[in-house]
């Protein structure tokens, strides 16, 4: 891997044109519509239909840009770690859009801790140029530190608050999740194929880390927003585990000042805390 080609690189452009279809395959893809009494309606029926706040992260998606060979990464051992997701204004369930990936940053841990890598995603209509959201992410490159870079500092995150939660929200993932997430276009082999999970350590193949960060992300919206993304401005946290397909997910959530509040979420199967740290901003009078 070199650094330097990686820091340099012009932006990553992807364009695509979404139908509403798209939309609602992704709201299943995160497990929306299992309750047939819930109040998912609006992101799995075109009818009113509503697009998740997550939304953005499969939107003029690159793919698994990392598994290219120009890029010299060591693809099956690279960790989504840390994801946060900014809305500049109203999702659009349809339309085109064009997103710009950028590699901002690189820190060395070293040859036996690897590599942090850092890159952010605009989201830009492609009709009228106007920002629509803007993505960042981490990731740990396991087979590519000792590089000889900076190794960064290790900002510790603000602890939880030591009190119980203001809500815990209980959501089942299917076993077919991941294959269903999948077809959003993340087609990382480390979500499907056992041999490919096997190798990166994996009893079998685990959930897509964006699936954790929706389904915690719809456990939030329920509470705090009438499960409706308008009110949402952002959402971030840090993954801490993997999520086998089939597994529930409980989502401990603790209000703050107004507009503002911290969770976390568990498996309930094995009591692993899967994200942590994790934040939200939205709009306290439109709840």
């Amino acid at each position: 891997m070199d650094p330097r080609f990686l820091l340099d690189m012009p932006p990553l452009t992807t364009r695509q044109e979404f139908s509403r279809k798209d939309t609602i395959l992704y709201a299943l893809g995160v497990g929306a519509g299992q309750d047939p009494a819930g109040d998912d309606l609006r992101f799995v029926y075109e009818d009113g239909l509503s697009a998740l706040p997550t939304y953005p992260a499969v939107l003029a998606y690159p793919g698994f840009w990392m598994r290219e060979p120009q890029y010299g990464i060591d693809w099956k051992r690279v960790l989504h770690v840390e994801q946060s997701v900014e809305l500049h204004r109203p999702l659009p369930v349809e339309g085109r859009v064009r997103s710009e990936l950028r590699v901002d940053e690189i820190l060395d841990k070293g040859a036996d801790k690897g590599a942090i890598l850092f890159s952010s995603r605009r989201i830009y209509g492609e009709d009228d140029g106007e920002p629509i959201a803007t993505l960042r992410q981490a990731s740990i490159l396991r087979g590519n530190g000792g590089f000889g870079g900076s190794p960064g500092s290790s900002a510790r995150p603000a602890p939880l608050p030591q009190r119980p939660p203001d809500h815990v929200v209980s959501l089942a993932t299917r076993a077919e999740q991941a294959l269903i997430y999948r077809l959003n276009g993340d087609d990382n082999p480390l979500h499907v194929d056992p041999g490919v999970a096997a190798e990166a350590g994996f009893p079998r193949p685990i959930l897509h880390g964006l699936c954790t960060f929706a389904v915690a992300c719809r456990a939030v919206l329920s509470v705090l927003c009438g499960n409706r993304t308008e009110p949402l401005r952002k959402v971030g946290g840090r993954f801490s585990a993997v999520v086998f397909p089939g597994e529930t997910i409980i989502t401990e959530i603790w209000r703050q000042e107004p507009g503002g509040a911290v969770f976390r979420a568990r498996v309930a199967e094995r009591d692993a805390v899967v994200l942590d740290n994790c934040h939200v901003a939205y709009a306290e009078d439109t709840n």
